[in-house]
């Protein structure tokens, strides 16, 4: 199934000093755990709980773009937004913004596994319609 959304969901992070790398900005890793961060809990935030215990989310691809340095002690909002499942695959766009700058851009394709098997595993459709709007 293909559908498309313009759920967004904004996550929170302050910058702590283990962020910062020799630098003196947030590691380029840091990022990439936010986004982790932010889909995870996107995830749990509108997944009926049956779905949470019974399914996990890996990272297929990542494709990033840096525009300004996350630095010591700022506060940063993850926007993310999915963009469309399909199969047992999720993409997500995501920015990373603090204030009006933008940090960083991320495209992101996550599968969902069953969490016993870690195989691949298409989400019920009582479940997909928690994240996205009906097919027209």
């Amino acid at each position: 199934m293909i559908a498309q959304t313009t759920q967004r969901f904004d996550f929170h992070v302050d910058v702590i000093d283990d962020d910062i790398d020799d630098m003196g900005h947030v590691n380029n890793t840091v990022y990439l755990r936010w986004v982790q961060t932010a889909v995870v809990r996107h995830w749990r935030r509108f997944a009926p709980t049956e779905a949470i215990a019974s399914r996990l989310w890996v990272a297929l691809a990542h494709d990033i773009r840096y525009r300004h340095p996350a630095l010591p002690h700022d506060h940063v909002v993850v926007k993310l937004l999915l963009e469309k499942l399909q199969g047992a695959k999720a993409y997500y766009r995501t920015r990373i913004e603090r204030g009006d700058d933008i940090l960083a851009e991320v495209k992101s394709c996550w599968c969902c596994l069953d969490a016993v098997t870690k195989k691949p595993a298409r989400l019920a459709r009582d479940t997909i319609a928690r994240f996205l709007p009906p097919d027209p």
